[in-house]
């Protein structure tokens, strides 16, 4: 079956592509043990978070991400839906680099 691609299965890659990205720090960092910034923190996104909250902010990201792939037919294939999942990915992991850089000597 050929699904008609809409608009609105793009706009669900790109948050997928934003959700599986976000994965990354908060899984790296949480299943190392370490504790990292992140929305539960005091202040939000700022200040530290234990590594299990991160596990499980990492594990929330990517269910998100796998759902929103889940809206139409997502392809890796087409182009469209691979360019908006990546401009997805490619602007969280730009706002994180920044971001986190602040708290980690990364800027």
């Amino acid at each position: 079956m050929n699904e008609t691609t809409r608009w609105y299965h793009l706009v669900a890659y790109f948050f997928a592509g934003l959700f599986l990205m976000n994965v990354v720090p908060h899984l790296t960092n949480g299943v190392s043990g370490s504790p990292f910034q992140s929305p539960f923190a005091t202040p939000s996104g700022e200040g530290l978070s234990p590594a299990t909250t991160n596990v499980l902010w990492a594990f929330f990201n990517l269910v998100a991400g796998y759902a929103l792939c889940r809206v139409g037919t997502f392809s890796l294939r087409k182009t469209s839906h691979a360019a908006v999942f990546g401009l997805g990915a490619l602007l969280i992991g730009l706002f994180s680099a920044h971001h986190f850089g602040q708290f980690h000597g990364g800027l």
